[in-house]
């Protein structure tokens, strides 16, 4: 479901946390998903309701001259994102009921989910065998399948 080799880029959702992380703060793990994203070496999954989500959280938490700049940059990640229709669901399956369409969209996509928050995603790692990784976890395995 979840691979990587020269021709076929790996197909992840990237969650909200980790990508407000990676353009609001210098360096680190989301930082590095970030620019991958940008350098077209991953296939970021993107729902309707994960981009309206993304666009809710970055103009309610950002000042509106931050929001302003960071516009453009979110507009570029969105157009290189694969939309996945939603024709499954598998709701509820998460505690936080928010967290559903991430799942969604994964599962609908053949996507692994990057996340800060793990144990909102257990019960979908357990029960759908959904790849979960925390940001480091996913940066090391880039590296580590990187040729």
């Amino acid at each position: 479901m979840w691979c990587y080799n020269d021709t076929v880029k790996p197909r992840v959702v990237i969650d909200t946390n980790v990508l407000f992380e990676g353009l609001t703060k210098k360096g680190g793990a989301a930082g590095l998903i970030v620019e991958t994203w940008l350098a077209g070496l991953l296939q970021p999954c993107v729902s309707n309701a994960l981009a309206y989500e993304y666009l809710d959280v970055f103009s309610r938490k950002l000042s509106p001259y931050r929001w302003q700049t960071l516009q453009p940059v979110l507009g570029t990640l969105l157009e290189m994102a694969t939309f996945v229709p939603i024709h499954f669901t598998w709701r509820p399956i998460s505690p936080d009921p928010a967290d559903d369409h991430v799942i969604d969209c994964a599962m609908n996509a053949g996507a692994a989910v990057v996340t800060y928050n793990i144990k909102d995603f257990r019960n979908a790692e357990i029960v759908l065998r959904l790849p979960v990784l925390r940001p480091v976890e996913f940066v090391h395995w880039l590296t580590e399948v990187q040729p």
